[in-house]
């Protein structure tokens, strides 16, 4: 499946997970828009539904900032602070809050020291490091005839897709959180809580997406590897 640079295996396993990814990449971005352009009947911008999910969980001294760009938004650990992109932090629409209350959730994980996060955190040195070292390795081994080196690089790349499987929980959970607190209170309209469902649903597929491309690209790598052994005996 592997000859003179032509890679079949792409073709068969990786190009099909691709475009799964960018109809998700896709879906998200049109969700977004479209309750981007309804206003929630709560009259919160997404700073202040940020600020309520905090509080219903007891989290305090969590920065709530405007960043710059489109779908930016993220929990920073490290600063523990939630950035939040220019469509978010001062809009009053259902897709602003469901973001703004799901990155909150970020936030609440890593206060109330969730599992999935915590060991998502820890792997990401090694995670960095295998995913640069994981092609060199494949091909020293291949050209070199060292199956066991080209092996080493192919658990290297895995390393990357064990963090795509670990980030499932992480993004679920936090979208839980997220309609959990928006729910809570009854703030929030029965229309807005089934946009905001749609918006961090439409997300969540994109993670999915993601984690079916690594592994596309693992079972790939594997069997180049190990067809490569194989016309070498």
């Amino acid at each position: 499946m592997y000859y003179y640079g032509f890679d079949l295996w792409y073709f068969v396993l990786v190009l099909p997970a691709v475009l799964l990814a960018l109809l998700a990449s896709g879906a998200v971005k049109s969700t977004f828009n479209k309750y981007a352009k309804v206003t929630s009947a709560s009259g919160m911008t997404g700073a202040e539904m940020a600020q309520r999910v905090l509080a219903q969980n007891g989290v305090y001294g969590v920065r709530i900032e405007q960043i710059a760009g489109d779908l930016t938004d993220h929990f920073d650990p490290k600063a523990n602070v939630i950035r939040l992109s220019e469509r978010v932090y001062g809009s009053r629409s259902v897709a602003a809050l469901g973001v703004a209350a799901h990155e909150a959730g970020h936030a609440v994980q890593y206060a109330e020291n969730y599992a999935p996060m915590k060991l998502r955190a820890a792997i990401i040195p090694m995670t960095n490091i295998g995913s640069n070292l994981s092609m060199p390795l494949i091909l020293l081994g291949l050209i070199l005839s060292l199956p066991t080196l080209a092996y080493l690089g192919v658990f290297a790349f895995g390393l990357s897709t064990l963090f795509q499987l670990i980030t499932l929980p992480v993004e679920f959970n936090a979208s839980h959180r997220a309609v959990r607190a928006m729910t809570d209170g009854r703030r929030l309209s029965d229309e807005d809580i089934a946009g905001t469902k749609k918006v961090l649903t439409a997300a969540a597929l994109t993670y999915v997406a993601s984690l079916a491309v690594s592994l596309a690209n693992l079972l790939r790598l594997y069997l180049i590897v190990s067809g490569g052994k194989s016309r070498r005996r």
